[in-house]
């Protein structure tokens, strides 16, 4: 698995749609992260450092290297992790590392000895230079600058991309307010004619990760100094949370990608050919490409388009008990060894009726005819959408499969299935799902917290997680507060305390059924230093 192998394991809370990270937790609670790490963008933590252009980029560049393609990679990018990075680093760096393979063909590798290369190191702020020079690059990932989506940020500099209000056409989207820009820093805001960067063919993006916040390089902390031509977008640009679409779509045109490395599958099932899965000849019945109604609303749109919002359904209402309907994906080819499926289902009958997820591999002749059971999911009468990760272990071409099972001769109702993501990652080790998450918003108090189960880490401990959905504290009532604590488990007297230097990441998760086009938002931190998040 290499790199990816170090994030193993994750708690999710699925409504506020969070994932969460976790080698260990924290002992307590305290020191909320709005402090520091929500407030501070990168031209903020870089105030002060003159030999920057442009606020995060290593001397002025005399080429282009997204025009230039002998200064763009070539994959795998060899990649050094030096020992002043702190462990937090490391961490979000590794995790930037597998957005980048979920998504493109940008891949990294340990280093060999290559000639070109790229250090993480930290020194004075987050910067990068943009290209590849051939002799090795620098990124530093300075103090307060270790979340993913700065990482994001100084890696696109670093594979040739400039911030996005250096487009030749930007006056078109934004006006500059020179006369508001901090002495000095006008050139922060040069743009460049399209002989020296391109667009790549793609529309001026307000939602990009590279672009400035509206109070950059300001002389009046209250004023602007860039703003949306529509006014919307003021909100929006120079957000932190993610690759935006264009983003994506730009990266890919210019290193001609073709596949991404991790994403093996995935389906919402809104076109007809149901995303090339097949049913089984030799069942009793069979799943149907269904369109959402009052009584049985898609999970992904709901209904809320004319003419969308399909999902898989398996009528569980007629037939013997113990008729089944086997929906099998096209065939499969791995390239690591441990695969996650996700995937969001429904069972809206009463208690018994079951899905069972199967797969098929090679039984040594070359078919795929040998079967092996994976898991197994029992209705319990709660007729809710719930997300659902399921751990596949398989290293040669094979097929996953959904087979739906009637339990009783008087079940009533359907198994539904929806939005399937298979990626070659690491699956969750517990889920914890609030529903309705409205009304907890509308009815929690600020500084009350709704408190999940106890979970286990793979190394033993117990801990929690508790969420504040209208904040912690009084100062930050729009903010969602969530911290992990410790549960008194039945390991503590053979594990070490206190635990240390373990990694917790906690993701407000986009629900966009296309994982490739996800934003969400990611904070991590290492436990031996008490800390809270915030997400707004």
């Amino acid at each position: 698995m290499g790199s990816g192998d170090s994030w193993r394991k994750i708690a999710a809370l699925i409504g506020v749609f969070v994932v969460l990270k976790v080698q260990a937790v924290p002992t307590h609670i305290g020191d909320n992260a709005d402090a520091g790490e929500l407030s501070d963008d990168i031209l903020d933590i870089n105030r002060g450092l003159t030999h920057l252009f442009e606020g995060d980029i290593a001397v002025d560049p005399s080429r282009n290297a997204i025009l230039d393609k002998t200064r763009r990679w070539k994959f795998p990018i060899p990649y050094i992790l030096s020992d002043s990075l702190e462990l937090n680093a490391k961490g979000v760096i590794l995790q930037a590392f597998e957005e980048y393979r979920l998504r493109s063909c940008v891949d990294f590798k340990p280093y060999e000895g290559e000639s070109s290369y790229i250090s993480f190191t930290k020194l004075s702020g987050c910067w990068s230079y943009v290209g590849d020079n051939g002799t090795g690059r620098n990124v530093s990932i300075g103090a307060r600058c270790d979340t993913k989506a700065i990482v994001q940020h100084e890696l696109l500099h670093a594979l040739g991309f400039y911030h996005e209000q250096s487009r030749s056409d930007r006056d078109d989207y934004v006006k500059i307010w020179w006369d508001q820009i901090e002495e000095g820093k006008e050139h922060s805001f040069k743009k460049y004619e399209d002989d020296f960067i391109t667009d790549l063919n793609t529309p001026y993006d307000y939602e990009s990760i590279m672009h400035y916040r509206p109070l950059s390089f300001n002389k009046n902390e209250s004023i602007p100094t860039i703003t949306t031509n529509i006014p919307y977008f003021n909100e929006v640009i120079g957000q932190r949370l993610d690759f935006s679409a264009v983003d994506i779509t730009r990266l890919n045109r210019m290193y001609d990608c073709a596949n991404t490395h991790t994403l093996l599958d995935q389906c919402s099932f809104e076109l007809i050919n149901i995303c090339g899965m097949i049913q089984n000849e030799e069942d009793t019945a069979d799943w149907a490409q269904t369109l959402s109604s009052p009584a049985d609303t898609d999970h992904t749109l709901a209904g809320h388009c004319r003419d969308s919002g399909y999902f898989m359904k398996f009528d569980t209402s007629s037939g013997a008990a113990g008729s089944s309907a086997l929906l099998e994906s096209r065939i499969l080819y791995p390239k690591r060894d441990e695969q996650c499926l996700e995937f969001f289902y429904k069972m809206t009958g009463a208690a018994g009726d079951k899905l069972v997820i199967w797969v098929r591999t090679d039984d040594g002749t070359g078919a795929l005819r040998s079967f092996k059971k994976i898991h197994t999911i029992t209705g319990n009468g709660d007729a809710a959408w719930k997300i659902a990760h399921v751990t596949l272990k398989v290293t040669e071409k094979f097929r996953y499969s959904f087979q739906g099972i009637r339990g009783s001769a008087d079940s009533s109702g359907a198994i539904l299935i929806d939005d399937i993501t298979l990626t070659e990652t690491i699956c969750p080790s517990a889920v914890w799902q609030i529903h309705n998450f409205n009304h907890v918003l509308a009815t929690t108090p600020n500084g009350s917290a709704v408190k999940s189960k106890c979970f286990y880490n793979s190394e033993g401990y117990s801990f929690g997680v508790s969420v504040y959905p209208n904040g912690q504290h009084s100062a930050y009532p729009d903010y969602v507060g969530m911290n992990l604590h410790l549960c008194s488990g039945e390991n503590d007297t053979v594990m070490q305390w206190p635990a240390k230097n373990r990694q917790a990441t906690i993701v407000a998760m986009d629900q966009d059924p296309d994982v490739k086009l996800r934003m969400s938002s990611t904070r991590s931190f290492t436990t031996g230093r008490p800390r809270s998040l915030a997400f707004r």
